[in-house]
């Protein structure tokens, strides 16, 4: 009888370590499955140790008897032993059970430790990373791009429009012209101012008109022409002096050395009109120029949509080197047809006294040969009543 209770206590204790077995395996599968939870939020602190927990104690799980029935026979053989061995493992099966480690306080492999995040979340993380970074490096590329602008004279001109760079390349043509221009004429003068103050010399050291026109023989120049002009039309009117008297003569001589005059004057003032032009008309063509690269800028601030500085600015810059241009024209322009204009006056003032000088011999001129017709007829009835 007791044989019989002791068996029957045995086999039931088999479902009772048959439950507890299956709660652990239920509980080790939900500790799985929050592993990848516990792993997110494990993540951004990677940068610290993570605690490491006190080692749980190795389970020593006992090996429970066959899950099957043993055989009568076998019962039968040992009823002793088996009443003993069912109780030690039926008594040691249910704290085994409950005493382990859920996944939230050990690891996946049971030593206690943190389970690393997986590989494909960091992975994630860094992508994320590098995404950011592309999007700082993006944001920061269009003001980089901006910036790279040549800002020298050369560099601005390359950057301009096709109707700004024809406005600067006529305002380099006018200043070229501008500086020849004062060169040329420079010389021109300073030439004829020369020639004309040493024929004026001759003219004042002149006793007549013959001895005037003796000394500009080979010689070339306005002096020389007022000379050799002034001969010219006394020679041309010497037999209507008996008749109609001197004035005319002075006033078609007066009229010949205006026109040498004028000739000589319009000869020095050739050129001088481009330095006007150049110089009133330069600043408005640069106004041109940069009005047309502002627009354009302008036009440019309207496609791109923004309003920074380093977009504006390049345009602004190549349209105000036009009017820069326009003014290095028009200032040395304005200041070199000043001077010309006093020198040509000065030069004008000598022509002047140069004319008066030969219209004072043709006027000594005709008084000798007044004289010389007053004493003619004095000494013919001389000679005939001898």
């Amino acid at each position: 009888m007791q044989d019989e209770l002791a068996a029957r206590g045995a086999w039931a204790c088999v479902p009772s370590i048959r439950i507890a077995m299956l709660l652990g395996a239920v509980v080790w599968s939900l500790g799985a499955i929050g592993q990848p939870a516990f792993a997110q939020d494990a993540a951004p602190d990677l940068s610290r140790t993570a605690p490491v927990n006190e080692p749980a104690p190795p389970i020593d799980a006992e090996t429970p008897p066959a899950t099957t029935p043993a055989s009568p026979s076998a019962t039968d053989a040992e009823p002793a032993a088996a009443p003993s061995t069912d109780t030690g493992s039926a008594s040691e099966a249910p704290p085994s059970t409950f005493t382990a480690p859920t996944s939230s306080e050990t690891g996946a492999d049971g030593t206690g430790a943190m389970t690393p995040p997986p590989a494909d979340e960091i992975l994630a993380i860094d992508a994320g990373d590098e995404t950011d970074l592309a999007e700082a490096s993006a944001d920061e590329a269009p003001q980089s791009s901006v910036m790279p602008h040549d800002l020298s004279v050369w560099g601005m001109y390359e950057a301009a429009d096709i109707v700004v760079k024809a406005v600067m390349i006529g305002l380099v043509f006018a200043c070229f012209i501008t500086w020849t221009v004062w060169l040329a004429k420079t010389i021109e003068l300073g030439i004829a101012k020369a020639k004309l103050r040493a024929a004026i010399q001759r003219i004042s050291s002149a006793e007549s008109l013959t001895h005037a026109v003796q000394a500009f023989s080979g010689v070339r120049g306005p002096g020389s022409r007022l000379v050799h002009e002034a001969a010219e039309e006394v020679t041309r009117s010497a037999r209507l002096l008996d008749h109609a008297g001197d004035q005319g003569v002075k006033e078609r001589v007066t009229s010949r050395l205006s026109r040498i005059e004028a000739g000589a004057q319009r000869r020095m003032t050739l050129g001088t009109g481009v330095l006007a032009t150049i110089g009133s008309t330069a600043p408005f063509v640069g106004l041109f120029g940069t009005v047309w690269g502002i627009m354009n800028s302008f036009i440019g601030i309207a496609q791109s949509q923004t309003t920074n500085l380093a977009v504006v600015a390049p345009g602004i810059a190549e349209a105000l080197l036009a009017t820069g241009i326009g003014l290095i024209a028009a200032i040395p322009a304005v200041i070199i047809y000043n001077a010309f204009a006093r020198s040509i006056a000065g030069y004008k003032l000598l022509l002047a006294d140069a004319a008066a000088g030969v219209e004072r011999l043709v006027s000594h001129e005709l008084d000798l040969r007044k004289l010389w017709q007053a004493s003619k007829p004095a000494g013919k009835p001389a000679a005939a009543a001898e």
